[in-house]
């Protein structure tokens, strides 16, 4: 076993044929892995930063426009869009949704994501008081009915691709999200892969997520390969913070 390299082995999740019940019971897996571990704070974390921390947005004929820096957002009159691709069953886009409710801040919450069965399941899970609106599509297909979204974030996405094609991704995601983009994903690290295949072999009850999780950890990054990835992309301006559990979370402002 080696930690030195990502992993390029395939995971059974990005095959085609996987039955519903079980696509569905590893969703569900997912979700509780994500509250669990902290997935879903390392996304919420993202989402503060830009709503907090970086940006004024002003309303200039019902375009919402980039004012200055460093500066509060949380009381603008129109709708923040925040989107998500490769959003698989929605438990982050509603965990955004909830917090967002919660603050008072007026938003509009969309996601992509290639396989049907992924966004019945999202659908399915869709709250009274957060509406979601879902695309089955290639992320780079999506089509955006009122202009690019302000925010576009992915969540244990990118270490499904290859490194040309996530340099792509990267490419794709600043220049089609006006404010800035969002990225959570897995450090690769010993510690991260033996605990987390211990935890899932004693209590999943998912093929899937047994199979899957640890395979994730291997196909995970350092800091050092994202700072290699962001600058051949082009990015020259981004945070790379790590987050507990072996978590990257990086910023990138537009």
């Amino acid at each position: 076993m080696t930690f030195k390299t990502r992993s390029y082995q395939a995971e059974l999740l990005d095959n085609d044929d996987i039955p519903a019940k079980d696509l569905y019971q590893n969703l569900r897996e997912l979700d509780f892995i994500n509250h669990t571990l902290g997935g879903h704070s390392v996304v919420l974390d993202g989402i503060k930063y830009f709503i907090n921390s970086v940006l004024k947005i002003n309303i200039e004929n019902k375009i919402l426009t980039i004012n200055s820096k460093h500066a509060n957002i949380s009381n603008i009159s129109e709708n923040i869009v925040i989107y998500e691709i490769g959003s698989g069953g929605g438990d982050n886009l509603r965990a955004i949704g909830k917090y967002l409710n919660h603050k008072h801040i007026p938003h509009q919450l969309g996601g992509v994501d290639l396989k049907e069965d992924c966004v019945r399941f999202a659908e399915s899970y869709n709250l009274n008081s957060v509406q979601i609106n879902y695309q089955i599509a290639d992320y780079q297909l999506v089509t955006f009915p009122n202009g690019k979204p302000h925010i576009i974030f992915n969540s244990l996405f990118c270490h499904h691709f290859r490194d040309e094609a996530l340099i792509e991704m990267l490419r794709w995601m600043h220049q089609n999200a006006q404010v800035g983009f969002i990225i959570a994903d897995l450090h690769r690290h010993p510690l991260a892969y033996y605990s987390i295949k211990w935890l899932t072999q004693l209590f999943s009850k998912s093929y899937l997520v047994k199979n899957d999780a640890p395979l994730s950890v291997l196909r995970g990054f350092t800091r050092n390969e994202w700072k290699i990835l962001l600058e051949k992309a082009e990015i020259k301006h981004y945070k790379i913070k790590w987050k507990w559990a072996f978590r990257w979370l990086i910023l990138v402002e537009n």
